[in-house]
């Protein structure tokens, strides 16, 4: 089945050769105005900062297409009601790499912690003085997670293998996790760090407000590694600017398309807020790349390519995403 894979980069397209699907590779993110792209394509793949809007599914719906994969878990930039109303059916892939998401939430919480980005930067400079590097043993304190679906629950058994207290949130708590349930106002009160692992949903969207940032402990470290809308960055950084907050940890932000995953090393940052993060010293930011691991790369393509497969061969497939 023809597909047209938009959002591709180069380096994941080598993962895709072989399929028996013809496949047309499009570095440009789908809109409303690039589905026009996908014409006579009856399936498309998209990634996580293609907008598949109401606008957007119609066109491609006039172009032919009838299946939507995605490669990712999430699915919040798709109008699932617009797909169903134009008969297409939406794919994704749940589950890539639990631990490749887990384990970068954990590099941040380390390199925050230890100062590793400001540590290289001086020992690459001949200035070895420890003067504002100091640490905390992350041994003993308390780990708030939030969801605890496959990438939380590996990231909660990697900091009980630290030690530490784990807390955790989830409106579907699992029975065998070695982890405390507890509220979400608990949750903030009691953290020292908290790590974010919970879906974007309209319910979840700004989790983290300045109401949540108020209730935190003084110096708390915050983490998410999931879904940028899911912390309201301004009121971050008001927590910051006054020490409630004290580490913010970020591999996504919640106005990251046409930024992630792009090069604008030539180019004028136009975003003033994320902007404004990068000049704060206790704020780590890496570009959208915790699933980045070749396992990971490998499973994603693995499962979207059965997808395609299952689709083309019974009109749907295994990982179906439901309105």
């Amino acid at each position: 089945m023809r597909t047209a894979f938009f959002s591709a980069r180069r380096d994941e397209q080598p993962f895709y050769q072989g399929s028996s699907h013809p496949i047309t590779f499009f570095e440009t993110s789908l809109s409303a105005a690039t589905a026009k792209l996908a014409t006579d394509y009856p399936a498309v793949c998209l990634f996580v900062n293609d907008n598949a809007n109401a606008e957007a599914i119609a066109a491609l719906a006039a172009g032919g297409t009838k299946f939507i994969a995605l490669r990712s878990a999430g699915f919040n930039h798709v109008d699932l009601q617009a797909a169903a109303h134009h008969g297409m059916v939406v794919g994704r892939v749940p589950a890539y790499s639990p631990y490749a998401v887990a384990e970068h939430a954990v590099a941040l919480i380390l390199a925050l912690n230890r100062k590793l980005v400001r540590a290289n930067a001086r020992v690459h400079e001949n200035n070895f003085l420890l003067d504002g590097l100091m640490g905390f043993d992350i041994h003993g304190r308390t780990v708030g997670v939030v969801g605890t679906g496959q990438i939380g629950s590996v990231f909660a058994g990697i900091m009980r293998g630290f030690g530490c207290r784990v807390l955790a949130t989830d409106p579907f708590p699992q029975a065998n996790l070695a982890v405390e349930y507890v509220s979400w106002q608990d949750l903030l009160t009691s953290s020292d760090i908290i790590s974010l692992h919970c879906p974007l949903t309209p319910q979840t969207y700004h989790l983290v407000d300045d109401a949540a940032v108020d209730a935190m402990k003084p110096g708390a470290m915050l983490i998410n590694t999931s879904r940028g809308g899911l912390v309201d960055a301004l009121a971050a950084i008001r927590g910051l600017k006054t020490g409630q907050l004290g580490y913010l940890g970020l591999d996504v932000y919640e106005e990251e398309a046409g930024m992630f995953f792009a090069d604008l090393s030539g180019s004028v940052l136009q975003d003033d807020v994320f902007a404004r993060l990068l000049t704060l010293p206790n704020v780590l930011i890496t570009g959208h790349q915790a699933f980045y691991t070749r396992q990971a790369l490998e499973n994603i393509a693995s499962t979207t390519l059965q997808n395609i497969t299952d689709f083309e061969a019974t009109g749907s497939c295994t990982h179906l995403v439901k309105l």
